[in-house]
């Protein structure tokens, strides 16, 4: 079988785009080749250059490249990529210079996240709607996108593999610690938040001023980080409350499955996350963390908790951290759907 995954290769991208590298590196392993269409999205930039560039990218560049793969069984593509346009030069150059199948990564679905008016939403659901097949994040995403009538086949993720190259965090001692790692400019939760445990923060743009518990230790790149998550458990949260994960990026958790959770888990750090949150029964039923449905429970949750407790709870994780950092979920993910497409 000849399976491609075509890549847009944009120079201007960096570690925003850890989880489609992550994905590339673990495909690769598994026998995919790369294309890789160099192709610079700059959404904001409407200048006549750009759009010169954009039109030629769109007509001439990705045709030409995808014709070098005629003899492709399967194609895999991450989605998304920042411009509309591209995606509608793109798929339809696949159908026309290929018989491969078509398979969709989902890293977001805009339409959950940012955009939910009528007719970004439909141009996005047509975009998934030309695969063959589309891997989704979890469940609760699924069932959306069947909601929306998205009618390709879908296989679930169910948790984003981390490439970890630093040594595991197998340090079983319990002192409560936690550690949260992100854009600090989105979690407007953060300042307000007042633990009884220290609680160290990565990441950029952090604010002003924390809490006395509350420790900011600098933004470090993300191959970098893992070396020192040193703590108990890693927190996944979003919103501007305390107590319950709202607004847009609250209520995005409902749905996906969020990268920092596979950054904590794969460094052999256990997890504590919104109780409504889609990863949550993931978290709970593997005991690999526990949810809460605010963060006023964590401090209760940690006294009650033994140190042979937390021991369980690390030895499950450690055994998770080993298959995220060899690609299991997205191998196992794939390998189902090329089952799934060869046997229909």
């Amino acid at each position: 079988m000849n399976n491609y995954l075509v890549n847009i290769d944009d120079p201007v991208l960096n570690g925003g785009q850890k989880a489609k590298n992550d994905i590339t590196r673990f495909l690769t392993e598994d026998g995919f080749k790369e294309l890789n269409i160099p192709i610079v999205i700059h959404p904001e930039d409407k200048s006549l250059g750009a759009q010169i560039r954009k039109f030629k990218d769109g007509l001439i560049t990705i045709p030409k490249a995808i014709k070098k793969i005629k003899d492709a069984d399967n194609i895999v593509f991450q989605y998304p990529i920042y411009s509309t346009f591209i995606m509608n030069k793109l798929i339809p150059a696949i159908k026309k210079n290929t018989h491969a199948n078509l398979i969709i990564v989902i890293h977001d679905v805009e339409s959950i996240r940012m955009f939910q008016d009528g007719g970004y939403q439909q141009d996005e659901m047509n975009i998934l709607n030309a695969a063959d097949l589309i891997i989704s994040h979890n469940q609760f995403m699924t069932d959306w996108l069947n909601q929306q009538h998205v009618n390709a086949k879908i296989v679930n993720l169910n948790l984003f593999d981390y490439y970890n190259p630093q040594q595991l965090n197998t340090n079983n001692s319990f002192d409560k610690s936690v550690v949260f790692a992100g854009n600090l400019a989105k979690s407007e939760f953060l300042p307000k938040f007042n633990p009884d445990f220290p609680l160290t923060l990565f990441g950029p743009n952090p604010a002003d001023q924390y809490q006395p518990n509350v420790s900011y230790q600098g933004s470090l790149d993300p191959d970098e980080l893992p070396a020192h998550l040193t703590q108990n458990f890693g927190l996944v949260w979003d919103g501007t409350s305390t107590t319950t994960c709202d607004g847009t990026y609250g209520h995005y958790l409902k749905y996906n499955n969020p990268h920092k959770t596979s950054l904590y888990l794969s460094s052999g750090l256990p997890v504590i996350i919104w109780k409504e949150a889609a990863l949550a029964q993931f978290i709970t039923e593997n005991n690999v963390g526990f949810a809460v449905a605010s963060l006023d429970e964590i401090n209760d949750r940690l006294d009650q908790m033994t140190t042979e407790d937390y021991q369980t709870m690390k030895q499950n994780t450690i055994a998770v951290a080993e298959k995220l950092r060899s690609g299991y979920f997205i191998k196992t993910a794939m390998h189902t759907a090329l089952k799934e497409l060869k046997e229909n």
